[in-house]
């Protein structure tokens, strides 16, 4: 399935070539790259060899979105992360949000990732479980744009398909499964008020992987999207210490 709407002023993919060491940054489900441009720009500064992808779906309009499944977003992460390896001799991946969840997926189908950052990352939303149900209903209610800091807006869609969702909750089902197989370091980063994720998900995460190295950082004037946040800092430096810790 082709998609049928142009690609989103500022929702492009982007790429940056640095030295041999690579990161992933991935954006969240309903967003766009958008919201993780401001990490993989100031990651490209500080000499590493970025790339952004789109998923599929995502950028364009909301019907697009509806066409596609988890494995097609697992495809464009996969996809960006072999353009990686075309290019760097170590990967860090990082994502918000779904791509939280995508990146413990990658963890735990490439356990020679040198390490992850998730960023308030999507493996058990309860909210969400009744939407199993729906079959009357094709759009629910935006999710995109839960940031405290004034006069910041994520550029994600205006409604959110019911079928998405169906495929976000199968998808975290499956990487909960298997959380235990990740033994990369794990940096991950948890807003203390999300109205998206709820935040015990991180500690879930934490305490389910497998990994030795792991550290649970709490983000405490950030809402869901925090890489749009106020924390957005805290976040590039922790991360740029963690990586440079892990090489």
């Amino acid at each position: 399935m082709s998609e049928k709407y142009p690609v989103l002023e500022g929702a492009e993919p982007f790429y940056f070539e640095g030295n041999r060491v690579g990161i992933l940054v991935s954006h969240g489900f309903t967003g766009s790259t958008q919201s993780m441009r401001p990490l993989g720009e100031a990651y490209a500064k500080a000499g590493y060899t970025v790339c952004g992808p789109r998923l599929k779906g995502h950028g364009t309009h909301y019907e697009d979105m509806e066409q596609t499944t988890y494995h097609d977003w697992i495809a464009s992460v996969e996809e960006a992360y072999q353009w990686l390896k075309e290019r760097c001799d170590t990967i860090f991946v990082t994502g918000l949000s779904m791509d939280g969840t995508l990146t413990l997926y990658m963890a735990e189908k490439h356990p020679e990732i040198r390490a992850i950052i998730p960023i308030n990352a999507a493996v058990d939303i309860p909210a969400m479980l009744p939407v199993r149900q729906l079959e009357d209903m094709r759009y629910l209610d935006a999710i995109g744009s839960d940031i405290k800091k004034p006069g910041v807006v994520e550029l994600a869609y205006e409604k959110t398909p019911v079928q998405s969702v169906k495929e976000i909750l199968t998808f975290m089902d499956e990487v909960k499964a298997d959380l235990h197989i990740i033994t990369c370091p794990v940096l991950i980063f948890v807003s203390d008020e999300d109205h998206v994720v709820p935040p015990d998900n991180s500690q879930i995460i934490y305490d389910e992987i497998g990994s030795e190295i792991k550290e649970l950082h709490q983000l405490k004037d950030s809402y869901h999207v925090a890489t749009l946040d106020n924390d957005q800092q805290v976040i590039i430096e922790k991360t740029l210490k963690f990586i440079d810790k892990n090489l």
